[in-house]
């Protein structure tokens, strides 16, 4: 697969907040607490937690309900800080600026957890190419693929 970029690296949280109060201000809403404390969890985490881990994670001594979480793990997802597996149902942080329609190609490890990310404009091309002819328009351009990462099988990267 050709890969314009490999993604495999720790978050920058400060450039995740700073991206997602620039979307609030830009939306013209607030960038409450509950945004910035499920951004803050996901960026530490390193791996996709699904919404009900994140609303156990966060609770103290008042229970963060599901429903705050998801409204949090929206917005997020529109400032273009979070991204969803839709095959494992969990968000996890992303601080890189994708372009529009980019095509994310989405590498889950399916024994440690770990997801890296590329940009690949040949299988964008084959997804475009396959969906004109059905005259059907992606809205969310994103492959997930399911395997074994490098580390879990002891490969170098090449």
């Amino acid at each position: 697969m050709d890969t314009d970029a490999h993604h495999h690296h720790a978050i920058d949280a400060d450039a995740l907040q700073s991206r997602a109060r620039a979307y609030a201000t830009s939306k013209g809403i607030p960038f409450t607490a509950m945004r910035q404390r499920v951004l803050a969890l996901l960026a530490a985490s390193g791996k996709p937690m699904a919404a009900y881990e994140i609303a156990e994670k966060l609770s103290d001594a008042r229970k963060v309900q599901a429903v705050q979480v998801y409204r949090a793990l929206e917005f997020l997802q529109e400032a273009g800080c979070v991204h969803r597996l839709a095959s494992r149902s969990a968000y996890f942080a992303c601080d890189h600026l994708h372009g529009s329609g980019e095509m994310v190609v989405f590498m889950v490890c399916s024994q440690c957890g770990a997801v890296q990310e590329a940009a690949s404009h040949l299988v964008a091309r084959g997804l475009r190419g396959v969906a004109k002819t059905t005259g059907f328009k992606p809205l969310h351009p994103i492959v997930e693929l399911e395997g074994e990462c490098a580390n879990c099988t002891g490969e170098a990267v090449r």
